[in-house]
């Protein structure tokens, strides 16, 4: 047993340790299917991350969103400072007590920001042990020291950091490197030399370097119903949630049923002030949104239906005991254990999700007892049907994880080895200098061509 481990135990502590000088938050790209990941990773399960092309009714609303997750272009400094004159500097809102929220205080940690100041304010939605264990913890703490508790999780640093890509990685390593060098150096200086006299220069030209140089900077957002009210949740606002609309106290059927409508111009005005000048020929932003998952609530759907079937059949072999198969559909017999068949799932009933799925069941089996004989048959027949178009979709919703997972593998896989030691063996068979100098290898003799690439004409790279 290791001394830490030995320490651990002799506290009696449960917990881990957590290493507060880990490594720097690496930035994610804003795509579905890698903040469905991230969800998975800090142990939020049955919910998925959607992108959505239009905020109207017909393209939100079906989807019944728990919150939304809005990614935008930074603007420039000045027009950031202005910004946050105008907004940051609100006094807090009363009403925004019970909120959690989180200020951010790391720059690449927008993303597990947004998400998890969206999420903590989501009800009815189930925690992984580690990440309810962080919400109890947090939940009493100011809006600063939620934001350092999460840039000092190593947990959800490293869920994050697993989604990013190599080069991000080293990035992130790199500008904290730089960034203490640089402290380093100007300490020794101003020790050494004592304060120096600023001097004057160019502020436009400087403005002009950081602007050639500035890479664009992505930020996250989220806005979530809560409490009766809708809000904005921006971690760089520093007079917290910002209230968006209260949703009609005549609205009984929950918070979540209608509030689209209150957040809808919100989005709009945000959208049209990322569209505009320059930004006009491109889109600068865009909407994510929390979801239920799709495949477990097709499963939990398709699972149902086996159940059904099991007490369709029970009852039709009662009713005739002589042979009931010549009352349904005759099509539909040979085929129905591959229609109740996915490629995960067999055609027997299996594990299900939804907590509420025994009472469900019990109630569909009364409606099952109580239906009169002549409407058995059809109900076989309808109950089949509808297994084909849930398999269908199932199989879609596999095949979209698929996917999104080969697309993860692909995009954080480290290549870097595999060229130094391409690149180290062209070196040691002599043939790096020749291509460096633009000639070609014969692939029999692995001798060196006189033949240039044709001016004009470009390689092309697979």
């Amino acid at each position: 047993m290791q001394e830490d481990d030995q320490l651990q135990v002799a506290a009696g502590q449960n917990e881990p340790f957590e290493d507060l000088i880990g490594e720097p938050f690496a930035v994610i790209e804003s795509d579905p299917g890698v903040f469905t990941m991230l969800m998975r990773k800090l142990g939020i399960p049955n919910l998925e991350m959607v992108e959505l092309y239009d905020i109207e009714p017909w393209a939100v609303d079906h989807l019944n969103p728990h919150g939304l997750i809005f990614c935008y272009v930074c603007p420039d400094d000045d027009e950031a400072e202005s910004e946050d004159t105008a907004n940051n500097y609100d006094a807090p809102d009363p009403d925004a007590r019970d909120i959690w929220f989180a200020n951010q205080l790391s720059n690449d940690s927008c993303a597990s920001q947004a998400l998890l100041n969206v999420i903590f304010n989501c009800r009815n939605i189930q925690l992984g042990p580690t990440l309810q264990y962080f919400y109890n913890d947090t939940e009493k703490m100011s809006w600063v020291m939620k934001g350092l508790a999460i840039t000092n999780s190593g947990f959800i640093c490293k869920a994050q950091n697993s989604l990013a890509r190599p080069a991000d990685l080293q990035a992130a390593r790199h500008a904290v490197a730089t960034k203490v060098n640089k402290d380093m150096k100007r300490k020794s200086t101003s020790d050494s030399t004592g304060p120096k006299k600023r001097k004057s220069s160019n502020s436009k030209a400087r403005g002009k370097k950081r602007s050639e140089d500035r890479q664009d900077a992505y930020h996250f957002i989220g806005y979530v119903p809560c409490d009766g009210k809708v809000w904005e949740l921006d971690g760089l606002r520093i007079a917290g949630p910002l209230e968006v609309g209260e949703i009609s106290p005549t609205d009984t059927t929950g918070s979540r049923q209608g509030w689209m409508d209150i957040v809808r111009p919100a989005l709009r005005l945000r959208m049209q002030r990322h569209l505009s000048g320059d930004a006009r020929e491109q889109i600068r932003y865009n909407l994510l949104a929390i979801v239920d998952d799709q495949y477990t609530k097709l499963s939990d759907s398709l699972e149902m239906l086996k159940r059904e079937r099991i007490a369709l059949e029970r009852r039709l072999g009662e009713q005739y005991p002589e042979g009931w198969s010549e009352k349904v559909n005759p099509s539909l017999l040979p085929a129905v254990r591959e229609i109740f068949r996915t490629s995960v799932q067999s055609p027997e009933p299996s594990h299900t999700f939804a907590t509420d799925f025994g009472s469900r069941k019990m109630e569909r089996d009364m409606e099952i007892l109580d239906m009169p004989s002549r409407n058995l048959p059809t109900a076989w027949d309808t109950c089949v049907q509808n297994a084909m178009s849930i398999k269908v979709s199932i199989e879609e919703e596999l095949t979209k994880s698929r996917k999104t997972n080969t697309d993860f593998e692909q995009r954080t896989f480290d290549y870097g080895p595999f060229i130094k030691s391409f690149i180290s063996s062209l070196q040691e068979d002599g043939h790096l200098q020749v291509l460096l100098k633009g000639e070609q290898i014969h692939a029999d003799t692995k001798e060196p061509s006189n033949k240039a690439t044709p001016k004009g004409k470009k390689r092309t790279r697979r």
